[in-house]
């Protein structure tokens, strides 16, 4: 029981922290860029809390796996000030962004401060082709960057799997499958460690170009861009529904083989 429940705080808190500094970022970013945040919620279901603040509706609710950033005119065309439509295109294409790259740049930040802070010697460890003479903190800074580069190219090493098809749907993990990698952590530098891992992996799937993902909607942003008018707001949310739809399909598929997998 006591295991079950160590287990349960380490992935709610592991997902919680995550989802927390991905929309603080939706949060931030639009303010900086002069959009109305109308809403800002963390976690889903029933509110425990709430306050009116000068512009923006602050929520905490109770199940805090989730939360959501309503801006003005993000879901309908809006021509109040401080709308999303009317903001410019590179503004609204980097407020898009950056939830998924504040994972990543969180990623490599967390993986490189491990790295740096690894315990034993490096004196004569081998990285890359060189030798490393002493345990100092110049080598502990080489040590550390040529780790996360290769961390960062193993990344888009499985993303090009993923892409030319080299990578079945019963090796993706979903939800399931990071809930059990998480709860067998053993130690505090193996779960920060598959805390970046799950960080740097929802960064970048969230950039993929497929809707209802960040990345999706960045492309529909820039086909605005190309034929210098909106799509139809009926369109969009036609590509919106279908790319959702198909999600929802995969990730069944993949919540089925992570349980196969399991039990």
């Amino acid at each position: 029981m006591i295991s079950f429940l160590i287990s349960a705080i380490k992935i709610i808190f592991l997902l919680g922290f995550l989802i927390l500094i991905i929309h603080s970022a939706y949060f931030h970013h639009p303010k900086l860029c002069k959009v109305r945040v109308n809403e800002f919620a963390i976690g889903f279901g029933p509110v425990i809390w709430k306050k009116q603040g000068k512009e923006t509706k602050y929520e905490l609710r109770l199940i805090p796996l989730g939360g959501f950033v309503n801006m003005e005119g993000e879901a309908e065309q809006s021509e109040k000030e401080g709308s999303f439509t009317k903001a410019s295109i590179p503004r609204r294409i980097a407020i898009v962004a950056a939830g998924a790259l504040v994972n990543i740049i969180f990623a490599i930040m967390v993986y490189f401060i491990l790295a740096m802070t690894i315990r034993g010697n490096l004196t004569n460890a081998v990285v890359g082709n060189r030798v490393l003479d002493a345990d100092n903190f110049g080598n502990r800074l080489y040590f550390a960057s040529y780790n996360t580069k290769e961390f960062m190219l193993s990344i888009a090493e499985s993303v090009k799997q993923l892409f030319t098809g080299k990578v079945s749907s019963a090796e993706l993990v979903g939800p399931v499958g990071i809930s059990e990698v998480v709860a067998k952590t053993n130690g505090f530098r193996e779960f920060i460690y598959i805390m970046s891992a799950i960080s740097i992996s929802l960064g970048v799937t969230n950039l993929l170009p497929f809707p209802p993902l960040d990345g999706g909607k960045i492309v529909l942003i820039l086909l605005e861009a190309i034929r210098r008018k909106p799509l139809k707001q009926e369109t969009e949310i036609k590509i919106q529904l279908a790319g959702f739809a198909v999600l929802m399909a995969v990730s069944i598929v993949v919540t089925y083989h992570d349980i196969i997998r399991i039990f």
